[in-house]
């Protein structure tokens, strides 16, 4: 190797687990590591993360691993890109510390009452100006008013209110900024349309001051302070770019570089983001800007995903135990034999996979999980499949969607925990009835993050040449019989919580 090889250092904090890598000037993966975490979930539609002992730690433990692991000196490291759950939202102190544990993305639903307010203070018509869609769980602006409201201590003392990049961005430089596209996807509408502080919104929530400095992704946020370099390992003065949320990392980590390309991010949840070339305006979905210049996205993200086959693993297969590795790979393995041998659409059973409310496209967090149609025939097995399969048949309604207002698929790529299940990834292919596409690094938003770094500090020029070096390992290609069959299927699912929507709100 090349004395003067250069590397670029990526971390991701995610739901369950933070992932790293360091790539060299090629895109290759010297070094990668993951570490686990919980969630917590102190009560009903509230979900949080320790940012200290969560996300600052996850990211130390991560740099020394990998530089030990790759036998790389930390004055190699060339550019650091970090990225984390997109619409977070932290109180910190003037010294970076947390206030009260993180408040996480649009799962947590602890803010309905001051989306209420906000709907009935701002009123139809300026909502759909000022956000573009309605007002959801996933808006840091909600997450704000209800520290303000409730828990007014923490409010009187916060400095900053941070997403997750934000914060792990400002421990490494001691600077506080935010990728332009993620503040103006989730802190609407706080900032404008040119990242600006939008100081006339901003007094309902808080003060222009306590918000970040919007920067593009790849601008470079500062440098590895003294402090930061003796916790991680890494050397003082490395450049670090402004980072983006985990979803919109993930996203070019796949190759989401120009319109038509669509990302499926199959995590804990199930994220999405799709280029355009136009603005979308869709209540069901989120049009947005995106990170790349000149370029437009729709966001969309349900609340499960892997989380819907954790808890089968937890409840239904509590019989299955890990072998002598202890890892629970094994165990899902386990729960998929037998699976190839069900029909599609599982002998008539339909899975609605709202086990924590949903976000797109019913934007409802009080929307409950359904299994309709069960019979004595119906096996765990069959139960199993039947959330699968209920994954994909989101999909289909969000595609449909997209096609609706005007786009065009390229490709589709899906990323994320999910994809190591071959068979799940051939059922969303059966379902929508189109390829979907596997990069050979799969690892997620990390690699994006390093991807990046190399853009911020110089290694390439534009986001287009990052193309070159996104490789296929795999395709999904439809089977048109079993697509046919699951197109009944997707007609059924499609009515199923119109018409119970009204029974779930009574629960």
């Amino acid at each position: 190797m090349s004395p003067a090889q250069k590397y670029y250092l990526g971390i991701d904090i995610g739901t369950y687990e933070s992932k790293g890598v360091i790539i060299d000037s090629e895109c290759e993966v010297v070094s990668s590591a993951v570490v686990n975490h919980s969630m917590e979930n102190p009560k009903a539609g509230y979900f949080e993360h320790d940012a200290e002992t969560v996300w600052w730690y996850d990211f130390c433990k991560l740099s020394h691993s990998m530089l030990l692991r790759g036998g790389i000196s930390p004055d190699e490291i060339a550019g650091i890109g970090a990225s984390a759950l997109g619409s977070d939202c932290l109180p910190v102190d003037m010294d970076c510390r947390p206030l009260r544990k993180a408040i996480l993305y649009g799962i947590d639903a602890r803010s309905q009452k001051e989306i209420e307010f906000m709907n009935e203070y701002y009123g139809k018509d300026v909502v759909r100006k000022l956000f573009g869609r309605p007002i959801c769980s996933g808006d840091v602006a909600a997450k704000i008013l209800w520290i303000k409201n409730n828990e007014p201590e923490v409010y009187q003392k916060t400095y900053k209110f941070l997403t997750g990049s934000s914060y792990i961005t400002a421990k490494l430089t001691g600077n506080y900024v935010i990728d332009q596209f993620l503040a103006q996807a989730t802190f609407k509408p706080l900032y404008n349309d040119d990242g600006s502080f939008c100081t006339e919104h901003c007094a309902l929530y808080c003060k222009p001051d306590q918000l970040a400095e919007a920067r593009w992704v790849q601008e470079l946020a500062g440098y590895v302070t003294r402090k930061a370099a003796e916790e991680t390992g890494l050397c003082e003065g490395t450049p670090v770019i402004t980072g983006t949320g985990d979803s919109c990392a993930e996203a070019i980590s796949t190759g989401v570089l120009q319109a038509g390309d669509l990302m499926l991010q199959v995590g804990s949840s199930l994220f999405f983001y799709c280029c355009t070339d136009h603005l979308i305006h869709d209540d069901r979905v989120r049009g947005n800007n995106f990170t790349i210049p000149g370029t437009y996205s729709i966001a969309a993200g349900t609340n499960t995903a892997g989380a819907l086959t954790r808890w089968f693993r937890q409840e239904i297969f509590r019989d299955i135990r890990p072998g002598l590795d202890g890892h629970d790979m094994e165990v899902y393995d386990i729960m998929n034999q037998g699976l190839e041998k069900i029909p599609p659409g599982s002998d008539g059973l339909i899975t609605l996979p709202y086990f924590a409310g949903e976000r797109t496209p019913i934007n409802d967090p009080n929307a409950r999980g359904m299994i309709f149609g069960l019979r004595l025939n119906h096996t765990r097995e069959h139960l199993y499949r039947s959330a699968l399969e209920s994954v994909g048949y989101s999909i289909g309604q969000h595609i449909d969607i997209f096609r609706e207002c005007g786009v065009e698929l390229e490709k589709i790529s899906v990323v994320g925990g999910g994809t190591k299940n071959r068979l799940w990834m051939q059922i969303i292919s059966d379902i929508i009835g189109l390829p979907i596409q596997l990069a050979r690094v799969s690892i997620g938003a990390c690699y994006g993050d390093a991807m990046m770094a190399a853009l911020g500090t110089g290694r390439f020029t534009s986001f287009a040449e990052l193309r070159q070096y996104i490789h296929l390992a795999e395709v999904f290609m439809p089977n048109f019989k079993r697509h046919e069959v699951y197109k009944k299927y997707r007609k059924i699912y499609n009515e199923l919580y119109r018409k119970n929507s009204e029974l779930m709100h009574q629960l």
